[in-house]
C-alpha cells in the first residue's frame, strides 16, 4: 500500500512486526462503519470467551471446595489459564474483564501464561491418571516432563519474549510427545473413558495450534474463522470437563460399591461394631454386637455401656478415646462369676461427639493365653512352678534379701521314686507326684514358692523366712510326705523324701544356691539327720563350693592351668613286698596360696566344665615322659597306674592323642597301667573293648577300677581283656566289721584269679585290714597303711613299696608274712617235684 501510494501522507503507520521463521501479515483498510462493526464483534467474542470459561471455572472451583477434591481446584486454575492462552491467540490479551493491561506487561504476561499453562497441563495430567500411569509404566518420561516445568518458569520470568519463545516451543514439543505417548498407552492398556476425553481435548489443542502455525506460515486461511485457538480453547475445555466428569462418575461408582461392601461387611462381620453417644448410650450396633450383648438400639428403652460391662469400663473407654493413642482396651462383662465371665477387646475412636468402635469377644483367646502363660511358668503335670519360674522367684526373693529379709532354699528329692515308675508305670508315678505336691503345698505359707526341677526333684524358695523357721517347715514336709501311703486306684504307695536346706548368703546366685542345696540333699539321702540336712551361712560347704568355682574358672580357658603336678602312691605286693615298686600316679594342683587341691576336685571341676580331656591328656603325657626318663631307675616297677575319666574315653580326639602318646613312648608303655572305672566300661562296652584291645597292643596294661560298685552281673568281664581288678574301697573299709564285705572281697579275688587277673585292694587303712586281705589272697594292697602319696623323687629313692611303711607293727607283719609265704611257696614247689605215688 505504501509503494502504490494509496495511503495519504497524513496516515500514520501503527503496526510493527518481527518474525522468527516464516510469517505473513495482511493489512485491510476498512471503512469507518465496518471497522466499528468489527470492533463490536471483537468485544462480544472476547466477553463470550471470558465469561463462558470463567463461569465454568467458578463452577468447578465451587464443586471442588464443597467436595474437598483438590484436583478440581487445579482444573479450575487450568481453565483460567486456558482462557488467557486463547486470548493471546486471538489478540485479546491486551485487556481482561474490560481492564486494559499496561503495554509493558503484555510480553511478560504472555511468557508467564504459556509457562504456567505448560506446568498446569502436566500437573493435571499426572493427577488425573495417577493410578493408570503406574500400570502403563515408563514413569521416567513423566518425571522428565515434570522437571522441565521449573526451568521453563524461570526462563519465562527472566528472558525477553523473543528469546523465550524457542525454549517454550522445544519444551512444548517434548511434553506433547510424552503426553500423546501416555494417552495412547493408557487407551491401549486400560480402555479408560477418562483418557479418551482427555485425549480428544489434547488433540483439539494440538490441531488448532498446528493449523494456526500453518496458516501464518503459508497463508492457508480457509478454516481460520472456525478453527483457531479460541474455538480450540472452548472445545478442549469442554472435552477436559467431560474427562473430569467421567472421573467423578467413576469415583462415585467406586464409592457406592465401597459403601455397599462396607454395609455388607458391617452386617456380616463377626466383630461387634457400635456407636455410642456422649453418655454411653448405644445408638447403632451391627448384628454381631446384638448377638454378643443382646443390644438393640432400635428399642424405645435405650441401653447403656455401663449396663453390660464391669465397673470402671466406661471411664477407661472415655480416657482411651480422648488420648487418641490408638490403644486397645481389654474389659470384662458385668458377670461377677469368674468362670462364667467373658472378656472383650475394644477399639474405639472419637467421631464428632460420638464414640465409634469395635467389640471382639476374646474369652477363649484369653483363656488360651492364660493357659499358655501357665504352661510357660508352671510344670504341666503337677501345676507347681517350672525350673525357669522358680529361678525367677529366687531372683525376686534376692531383691528382698538385699533389704534385710532372710532367705532360705530347699532341695527336695523323693527316695526310690523310680521304682514306682518301673514297677507300676508312669501313670501311677505321675499321680504320686501330684499328691506329693499337694501335701507340700499344704505346708507352705504365703511368699513360699515350690518348683519342679527334675523328674522327682523340687526346689522350694522360702522368702522372708529365717533358717530356723524354714528348718521346721522342711521337717514337717519330710514327715508329711511319708506320713501315709499314696492311694492310686486299688494300690497304695509309700514314698519318702529327703531335703537339703541352705541359708542363702548375700551375693549368692541361683545356680550356686541350687547346687549347694542339691549337695545337702544328696547327703540327706544317705539317711543322715533323719533325711534333712541344713547348711547355714558360712559353713565349710560354701567355701568348698567357692573353691570349686575358682577351679572351674581356671580350667575354663581351654589350656592346662598352672600348678598341676603329679604324686605317686605305692601299691604293695602281698606276695613279694620287697621285690616290687608299683604305684598309682595321682594328680594334684597347687593353689596360689600354696594349698593343695586333690584329684577328685580337679576331675569334678573338669567334668563340670567339659575339660576332662585337657586334664587327662596332661596327666598321660607327663606320666609317660617321667616313666621314659627314669626307666632305668624303675627296674623294680611292674606297673604304674593312671586314671582316665569317662568323658575322655568318649572323646575321639583324646583317644587319637592317647594312641599317639603310647606310640611315642615305646619302652615306658610296658610299665603303664590304665585304670578304667567299671561304670565307664559298661557305659559303652563295644567302645571300651576296642580301646582296651588297642592299648594292650601297644604293651600297656588295663585295670578295672572301683570293681563291684553297684553292679551285680560280672558277665561283661569275659568281653574285656583286663589285667587287674581294683576292688572298690567301700568293701575294703568294712572288711573287718561287716562279714559280708569280706565275703564279697574273697569272691572278687577268686573271680580275678580264675580269669587270670591280679587283684588290688584300695583304701587299706590299718593292720587288721591288711591281715584280712592277705588271708583271702589279695595280690596287692594300696592305702595309707602302706604309704601316703609321695613325690616322684621319693619313688626314685625307694627300692620297694614296702620300704614306705612307717608303722613298725605293719612292717613286722609284712616281714613275717613274707617269710611264711616263702616257706609255703617252697613247700608247694617240693610237692610238685615229689615222684608220683611216693609218701616221702
Amino acid at each position: 500500500m505504501l509503494e502504490l501510494g494509496l495511503l495519504q501522507a497524513t496516515e500514520i503507520i501503527l503496526c510493527r512486526s518481527e518474525f522468527a521463521g516464516p510469517g505473513r501479515i495482511s493489512v485491510v483498510q476498512w471503512p469507518a462503519a465496518e471497522f466499528e462493526t468489527s470492533n463490536q464483534k471483537f468485544h462480544r467474542d472476547s466477553g463470550l470467551l471470558d465469561g463462558g470459561l470463567i463461569v465454568l471455572a467458578l463452577f468447578v472451583l465451587l464443586t471442588a471446595l464443597i467436595n474437598r477434591e483438590w484436583i478440581y481446584v487445579l482444573f479450575a486454575a487450568w481453565l483460567i489459564v486456558n482462557l488467557r492462552l486463547a486470548a493471546i491467540s486471538a489478540g485479546w490479551d491486551t485487556q481482561w474483564l474490560e481492564r486494559t493491561i499496561p503495554p509493558e506487561w503484555i510480553l511478560l504476561s504472555r511468557s508467564l501464561t504459556t509457562a504456567v499453562y505448560y506446568t498446569l497441563t502436566i500437573t493435571l495430567f499426572s493427577k488425573i491418571f495417577r493410578d493408570d500411569l503406574k500400570r502403563v509404566g515408563y514413569l521416567h518420561l513423566l518425571r522428565l516432563a515434570q522437571w522441565s516445568c521449573i526451568p521453563l518458569l524461570i526462563l519465562a520470568a527472566v528472558l525477553p519474549y523473543e528469546k523465550y519463545l524457542p525454549y517454550m516451543w522445544i519444551s512444548t514439543a517434548m511434553s506433547i510427545t510424552v503426553l500423546i505417548f501416555y494417552i495412547s498407552r493408557i487407551l491401549i492398556v486400560t480402555r479408560s473413558k477418562v483418557a479418551m476425553w482427555y485425549g480428544m481435548s489434547l488433540a483439539i489443542v494440538l490441531f488448532a495450534s498446528f493449523y494456526e502455525v500453518v496458516a501464518a506460515a503459508v497463508g492457508f486461511k480457509m478454516l481460520i474463522g472456525s478453527v483457531n485457538f479460541v474455538t480450540a480453547a472452548l472445545a478442549s475445555s469442554l472435552m477436559a470437563a467431560l474427562a473430569i466428569a467421567e472421573q467423578m462418575r467413576q469415583e462415585r461408582l467406586g464409592r457406592v460399591r465401597a459403601e455397599t461392601e462396607l454395609r455388607s461387611t458391617y452386617e456380616a462381620i463377626p466383630i461387634g461394631l457400635f456407636t455410642l453417644d456422649a453418655n454411653g448410650i448405644f445408638l447403632r450396633g451391627n448384628p454381631a454386637l446384638r448377638k454378643m450383648l443382646g443390644v438393640d438400639p432400635s428399642r424405645t428403652e435405650k441401653e447403656s455401656w455401663t449396663g453390660h460391662f464391669e465397673p470402671g469400663a466406661w471411664e477407661r473407654l472415655q480416657e482411651m478415646v480422648w488420648r487418641k493413642t490408638g490403644e486397645e482396651l481389654e474389659i470384662r462383662d458385668s458377670v461377677t462369676d469368674e468362670d462364667k465371665s467373658r472378656r472383650f477387646l475394644v477399639k474405639a475412636t472419637l467421631a464428632r461427639d460420638m464414640i465409634e468402635g469395635s467389640l471382639q469377644d476374646i474369652t477363649q483367646r484369653a483363656k488360651a493365653t492364660a493357659r499358655l502363660r501357665f504352661l510357660a511358668e508352671n510344670d504341666p503335670l503337677t501345676g507347681v512352678l517350672n525350673r525357669h519360674s522358680i529361678e525367677e522367684a529366687f531372683v525376686g526373693a534376692m531383691r528382698g534379701f538385699a533389704s534385710g529379709q532372710p532367705l532360705a532354699l530347699a532341695y527336695l528329692d523323693l527316695d526310690r521314686f523310680k521304682l514306682i515308675n518301673d514297677l507300676f508305670g508312669h501313670v501311677a508315678g505321675d499321680e504320686v507326684l501330684k499328691q506329693v505336691c499337694t501335701r507340700v503345698g499344704e505346708m507352705l505359707a504365703d511368699g513360699h514358692s515350690i518348683g519342679r526341677v527334675g523328674g522327682d526333684e523340687f526346689v522350694i524358695v522360702f522368702r522372708n523366712t529365717p533358717i530356723r523357721t524354714a528348718t521346721a517347715i522342711c521337717r514337717g514336709i519330710v514327715d508329711w510326705i511319708g506320713a501315709s501311703p499314696y492311694q492310686i486306684g486299688d494300690k497304695a504307695f509309700q514314698v519318702r523324701g529327703s531335703i537339703g536346706l541352705i541359708e542363702v548368703a548375700d551375693g549368692t546366685n541361683v545356680k550356686d544356691a541350687m547346687s549347694a542345696a542339691d549337695r545337702a540333699c544328696r547327703e540327706a539321702k544317705k539317711g543322715l539327720h533323719a533325711n534333712l540336712v541344713v547348711y547355714e551361712k558360712n559353713e565349710a560347704v560354701f567355701k568348698e563350693r567357692e573353691e570349686e568355682l575358682r577351679l572351674i574358672e581356671r580350667l575354663g580357658t581351654g589350656v592346662v592351668p598352672e600348678g598341676l603336678f603329679l604324686v605317686m602312691q605305692p601299691i604293695m605286693s602281698l606276695r613279694t613286698p620287697y621285690d616290687s615298686l608299683n604305684f598309682e600316679i595321682l594328680l594334684r594342683m597347687r593353689q596360689p596360696d600354696n594349698t593343695i587341691t586333690s584329684a577328685g576336685k580337679i576331675i569334678s571341676a573338669g567334668e563340670n566344665n567339659g575339660r576332662s580331656a585337657v586334664i587327662d591328656r596332661w596327666v598321660m603325657s607327663n606320666a609317660l615322659e617321667w616313666l621314659d626318663e627314669h626307666y632305668d631307675s624303675l627296674d623294680q616297677t611292674r606297673f604304674a597306674c593312671i586314671n582316665l575319666s569317662g568323658a575322655s574315653l568318649n572323646d575321639e580326639r583324646f583317644i587319637h592323642d592317647a594312641f599317639s602318646m603310647l606310640a611315642q613312648h615305646g619302652r615306658a608303655v610296658g610299665k603303664l597301667c590304665i585304670e578304667i572305672t567299671e561304670s565307664v566300661a559298661l557305659h559303652d562296652l563295644d567302645n571300651t573293648r576296642r580301646f582296651i584291645d588297642k592299648v594292650r597292643e601297644f604293651g600297656a596294661k588295663i585295670a578295672l577300677d572301683d570293681f563291684g560298685a553297684g553292679y551285680t552281673s560280672f558277665s561283661y568281664l569275659k568281653e574285656l581283656r583286663a589285667d587287674t581288678l581294683k576292688i572298690d574301697g567301700s568293701f575294703v573299709l568294712g572288711v573287718n566289721t561287716h562279714p559280708a564285705n569280706l565275703a564279697i572281697v574273697e569272691a572278687i579275688v577268686e573271680l580275678a584269679r580264675n580269669l587270670g587277673m591280679k587283684s588290688v585292694a584300695e583304701w587299706a587303712e590299718d593292720l587288721a585290714t591288711v591281715e584280712a586281705l592277705a588271708e583271702v589272697g589279695v595280690d596287692y594292697v594300696q592305702g595309707f597303711v602302706i604309704a601316703r602319696p609321695q613325690l616322684p623323687d621319693s619313688i626314685l629313692r625307694a627300692r620297694s613299696s614296702a620300704s614306705f611303711i612307717e608303722d613298725e607293727r605293719v612292717a613286722q607283719y609284712v616281714r613275717n608274712y613274707l617269710a611264711r609265704g616263702q616257706a609255703v611257696e617252697l613247700w608247694d614247689q617240693l610237692r610238685e617235684l615229689r615222684p608220683k605215688g611216693s609218701n616221702s
